[in-house]
């Protein structure tokens, strides 16, 4: 570390113009074997330096220290995956539609997405307390026959073709099933 002391003070006296040569023996030596010694001796020694000395050093120090490892690339982003619906993910009121509301106690829904199921619901008359239940395909095909001519279709809920159709050929509306 003599030798690098020697060549801070060549530095020190140096006129600007002379500096070059000292700066590049003291690259030489930062970059040999003993390289991080004696860039962190310039470190160390740089704090009692004048202002320009100092720039120098760090001049020295940045042209010999190790490269930094090129950044990553930059991560791919990916679409985002939609989410498949749990199909055994319970039921709430926003996942159906209105599609027959009867004043007289019965209401129909499907589900808005996914594979289409109707659901009923009817209050029971032993407790009072509305009862909604799953229909199967047969029921939901009887139902429509059963309920083809009435007012009660909520428009624009799906739930027949084409009511005005229906409700010409259907036989006189019979009570809904469960009463």
């Amino acid at each position: 570390m003599e030798e690098v002391d020697g060549l801070l003070s060549q530095l020190r006296a140096a006129s600007p113009a002379q500096r070059e040569p000292v700066k590049q023996a003291l690259i030489v030596l930062a970059g040999g074997s003993n390289g991080a010694r004696v860039r962190e001796h310039l470190e160390s020694r740089k704090r009692g330096e004048l202002l320009e000395v100092q720039w120098e050093i760090e001049e020295v120090i940045d042209a010999t220290a190790p490269k930094a490892a090129a950044p990553p690339p930059p991560a791919v982003v990916e679409a985002p995956v939609p989410e498949v619906p749990d199909p055994n993910k319970p039921l709430t009121s926003k996942d159906l539609t209105l599609i027959y509301d009867d004043p007289r106690g019965l209401v129909l829904h499907k589900t808005k997405a996914g594979p289409e199921r109707w659901f009923a619901t009817q209050f029971d008359q032993r407790s009072g307390q509305p009862q909604t239940f799953e229909l199967v395909a047969a029921e939901v095909a009887q139902l429509k026959q059963q309920l083809a001519g009435s007012p009660h279709w909520v428009i624009g809920g799906g739930g027949l073709a084409a009511p005005g159709a229906a409700a010409a050929s259907a036989p006189a509306p019979a009570r809904p099933p469960g009463r």
